[in-house]
């Protein structure tokens, strides 16, 4: 049960900062006033396996997991992790895709073919799908590891009852001191994205 929040679900893969991403979230949810649950699912994330977050926030949150069909934003950090996770949205929810791809296992055997058409086939069934290069960004920030700044920056844009200077304070203190700069051009970045 949420009263007057979202739902979001982040999905990708191990080493793209998805649980260092959902935590960033939480925090600026908590210091705009929301009451926040987040749950976690790790996998084999070390080996580049599956990894999602649930971050619910609202007035009131009394579980930290949405069920299928109740998320309004799909985070994807990797175009695959997409279609795995379409079935946790609204009929009216929305898709940010990271616009990577890091082949699974069954790809790189030569087993199976990674699907070529995933931005098009997630937008017959929603219509706001929002395509982001979040490495593009992360280059031109200067450091390639501020990918999920850069995608949190296009999400904050969408969650624009949420002050930009929140999200700026609470980056500066999620990241050590050689890295801030970066990590909040990354973030300017993707917000203009």
């Amino acid at each position: 049960m949420i009263n007057g929040g979202k739902n979001m679900l982040l999905a990708g893969v191990g080493g793209q900062g998805i649980l260092l991403a959902s935590e960033i979230i939480c925090k600026v949810m908590m210091t705009a006033g929301y009451d926040v649950k987040k749950s976690e699912v790790h996998g084999m994330a070390q080996r580049g396996g599956s990894v999602t977050s649930h971050v619910r926030y609202g007035k009131k949150v009394f579980s930290p997991i949405a069920r299928k069909g109740d998320i309004d934003i799909l985070i994807s950090f990797e175009k695959l992790e997409t279609l795995r996770y379409l079935d946790y949205l609204k009929s009216n929810g929305m898709v940010i895709i990271n616009d990577a791809e890091l082949y699974p296992p069954s790809v790189n055997l030569g087993d199976a073919t990674y699907p070529e058409d995933i931005p098009e086939t997630v937008r017959k069934y929603f219509e706001i799908v929002k395509i982001v290069n979040a490495s593009d960004i992360a280059v031109r920030a200067g450091n390639i590891r501020t990918v999920n700044t850069a995608i949190l920056g296009v999400l904050s844009a969408y969650l624009d009852t949420i002050e930009a200077g929140i999200w700026e304070s609470v980056i500066r203190t999620s990241f050590p001191e050689k890295v801030i700069k970066e990590n909040i051009a990354a973030f300017n970045l993707g917000r203009k994205a």
